[in-house]
């Protein structure tokens, strides 16, 4: 697994990631630029037709995230709309999705089971993240560090070229992600991956949620945010942000579908496993004696309902696959991320800041 270090301005530190990764943000716009044109019949022409509408309202509000991008771009020597489409991959498959025009449109989106516990003294954060089984050779682990500001660094699993992913950051702060699939898009607030980059450059899970909420999200999605306090659950649409707390023994779980009311959004049927993976995750760690990385990782080994389930394999009628697994102790300030399906895995790596001077 391709890990990088970036350090310096936004834009150095873009330029870190992309001359890097080069090879894998190709390959990563090469998958997208094949699932766009076979899966929505749109052109990569098109694609970027559509990220340079994003590019205004983004100047807007977060000009530092573009500078980054830019950086990326001249790094990787490749078109800047081209990275942004990357970075706004979601939105731009949303909007298709939304506009029904053009009848529906079946946009792939990656699934996901994430969890956040809040165990005794120990808060724990994470997720498998489920998505094409060809997209798992561009997944790389990237760690920044902003020289000269109080912004903490940051550790994270992304696709290579996308400046915000699944981590945590030197405060302990950590997050996940899970794709929720409705209709509606406001170019005027945050893709999604921009508001998990803003998460990870946050102090505290507070400083997390209100950064979202006042930002707002541009279309759906789920956003797992927890620190050594606890966890709570964004669940985001392009009208609202709503939090979803612990319940009652310190948990947020969450799959691929809106639990709380959502009688003003239009979120048609999706991933029928859906359901069934949150109420088989809620079973399954309500059995655990005593939660720690190791009893939670046996969690998400979990394969009942293969191969739809937790632990997802891409086979018959289930086009994506488990392609990582994340357990953060955020007491801790550490991770543990497993590349593969848990059950048949190719690589771990610990992520810690435990030592106070990063990973």
């Amino acid at each position: 697994m391709l890990e990088i270090r970036c350090a310096g301005t936004p834009y150095q530190i873009g330029f870190m990631h992309g001359k890097l990764a080069m090879k894998e943000i190709e390959q990563s716009i090469a998958f997208y630029e094949q699932l766009f044109r076979e899966s929505c019949s749109l052109g990569w022409a098109e694609v970027l037709q559509e990220a340079s509408k994003f590019f205004e309202p983004l100047k807007k509000i977060v000009p530092r995230y573009l500078v980054e991008i830019n950086g990326i771009a001249d790094g990787a020597t490749i078109p800047f709309l081209d990275i942004l489409a990357l970075n706004i991959r979601s939105e731009i498959a949303f909007g298709l999705f939304s506009n029904t025009s053009k009848g529906t449109i079946d946009v792939p989106s990656d699934g996901c089971t994430s969890l956040g516990w809040l165990a005794g003294s120990k808060s724990f954060l994470c997720q498998n993240w489920d998505w094409r089984v060809e997209q798992g050779a561009n997944l790389i682990v990237c760690h920044i560090s902003h020289s000269g500001t109080d912004i903490p660094d940051i550790s994270m699993v992304t696709e290579a070229g996308i400046i915000g992913k699944i981590g945590l950051n030197s405060k302990g702060v950590g997050c996940c992600l899970n794709a929720i699939r409705c209709r509606g898009l406001d170019r005027s607030k945050l893709p999604v991956h921009f508001a998990l980059r803003s998460v990870l450059e946050s102090k505290s899970r507070e400083e997390a949620v209100r950064l979202v909420k006042s930002f707002g999200v541009a279309g759906g999605g789920h956003i797992l945010v927890g620190d050594p306090t606890g966890s709570t659950g964004l669940e985001c649409t392009s009208l609202w942000v709503k939090e979803l707390p612990m319940d009652d023994n310190g948990r947020v779980c969450h799959t691929n579908h809106l639990v709380l009311d959502k009688s003003d959004i239009d979120e048609p049927p999706w991933l029928d496993d859906s359901p069934l993976r949150l109420a088989r995750i809620k079973s399954l760690t309500s059995d655990v004696a005593e939660p720690a990385v190791d009893s939670i990782f046996e969690v998400f080994k979990d394969v009942n309902g293969l191969p739809t389930s937790i632990n997802r394999k891409q086979e018959g009628d289930s086009k994506i696959q488990t392609l990582f697994n994340i357990v953060m102790d955020l007491t801790a300030r550490s991770a543990l991320v497993t590349f593969g399906r848990p059950t048949e895995y190719s690589e771990q790596i610990l992520l810690s800041f435990s030592d106070d001077r990063g990973c």
